[in-house]
C-alpha cells in the first residue's frame, strides 16, 4: 500500500514519518488510519535507508482515541466472524495484534505527541519504543471509567503500581510533562521548541546503523517478553470483552450515545471528573 487516505508518509534522512492525517477529527482513530498505519509501518521496515520511524498527528492532537463516535452510530464496521463474535473479542486482538506491529518492528519507533493523546492514542504510544510529548499534552483513557477495560492493557506496564492503578481506576487525564516524571512518556519539552528538540534527538539517534539498533530493541524486548508482557497483554483481551459486553452495566454509554448522542454520553461519563481533570484541560 502507497497510497493513503488518512496518513501522511515521508522519508527524510535516515528517517521515515508516518503522520495520522485526519486533523478535523483530532485523528480519531478508524479502521482505515489503522490499516494504513500497519501498511506503513512494514515499508519503512523494508526501506535499507531507513533507520528509525516517528509516528506523529496533524493538527491539535496527537490522537484523540479509536472513532468510536462513529463506532456507536454504526459507520465504523469491524471485520468479525460470527464463529467467534459473542465469545471472544476479536475486536481487541485485531487492536492488539496491529500495535504489536510497532513491537516488533526491526527498527525503533518514536512517538511524538502533542494536543490529545486518548485512550486508543496512548495505545500506540504506549507501544512505541521513545516517546517524547509536549508538556501541555493531555494524556489519559477516560474510556475505562465506562465503556471497557484497555483493548492493550499497558497500563502495567509502563509505571509503578500506584500510578497504573490510580490511572486505569480512574481514567484521569494527565499532562505530558506529569507522564514523563511518571516514565510514561521518554521526555518532555516545551511546545515552542518540541519540534527541533525532537529533530535533534531523531537526527542522532538515526546515525546508528540500523542493524545495531535492531539488536539492541530485540535484546530489550526479548526481556520484557521472558517476564510475560505479550502473554499477560493478549490475555487481558478476555477482560476487554467480560467488561464490554458481560457485565451488569456494560450497555449504558452506547444506550446514552444512541438516544441521546454522543456528547450526552461524555457527559455521563466523564462529569464527574471535570474538576480534576480541569487544570489538564487545553486552553483556547
Amino acid at each position: 500500500m502507497t497510497d493513503y487516505r488518512e496518513i501522511l508518509y515521508s522519508v527524510e534522512g535516515r528517517v521515515a514519518t508516518i503522520s495520522f492525517n485526519r486533523p478535523e477529527a483530532h485523528n480519531a482513530m478508524s479502521r482505515q488510519l489503522r490499516i494504513e498505519t500497519v501498511a506503513a509501518l512494514k515499508r519503512a521496515e523494508a526501506d535499507d535507508s531507513v533507520s528509525v520511524v516517528v509516528i506523529k498527528g496533524e493538527g491539535p492532537s496527537f490522537c484523540s482515541g479509536y472513532d468510536v463516535a462513529n463506532t456507536y452510530l454504526g459507520e465504523n464496521g469491524v471485520a468479525i466472524s460470527p464463529l467467534f463474535d459473542g465469545w471472544t473479542d476479536q475486536l481487541a486482538r485485531q487492536i492488539l495484534s496491529d500495535w504489536f506491529t510497532i513491537w516488533d518492528l526491526m527498527k525503533p519507533v518514536v512517538a511524538m505527541v502533542h494536543g490529545n493523546c486518548l485512550a486508543g492514542g496512548t495505545e500506540v504510544m504506549s507501544m512505541c519504543d521513545v516517546v517524547f510529548v509536549t508538556d501541555e499534552a493531555r494524556v489519559g483513557y477516560p474510556a475505562v471509567r465506562a465503556q471497557a477495560t484497555p483493548d492493550l492493557a499497558f497500563f502495567a506496564w509502563k509505571m509503578t503500581v500506584a500510578r497504573a492503578k490510580y490511572l486505569q481506576l480512574s481514567g484521569n487525564i494527565i499532562t505530558g510533562k506529569q507522564a514523563a516524571e511518571w516514565g510514561w512518556a521518554t521526555k518532555s519539552f516545551p511546545a515552542e521548541t518540541f519540534e527541533e528538540a525532537v529533530r535533534r534527538e531523531v537526527t542522532a539517534l538515526a546515525s546508528i546503523e540500523p542493524d545495531m539498533l535492531a539488536a539492541n530493541k530485540l535484546c530489550l524486548n526479548q526481556t520484557y517478553e521472558m517476564m510475560g508482557m505479550r502473554t499477560a497483554l493478549y490475555a487481558a483481551t478476555q477482560w476487554h470483552y467480560a467488561s464490554h459486553r458481560s457485565r451488569p452495566n456494560a450497555g449504558k454509554f452506547r444506550e446514552i450515545a444512541t438516544k441521546d448522542g454522543f456528547k450526552a454520553a461524555l457527559q455521563w461519563r466523564d462529569g464527574a471528573f471535570k474538576e480534576i481533570d480541569a487544570p489538564n484541560r487545553r486552553k483556547g
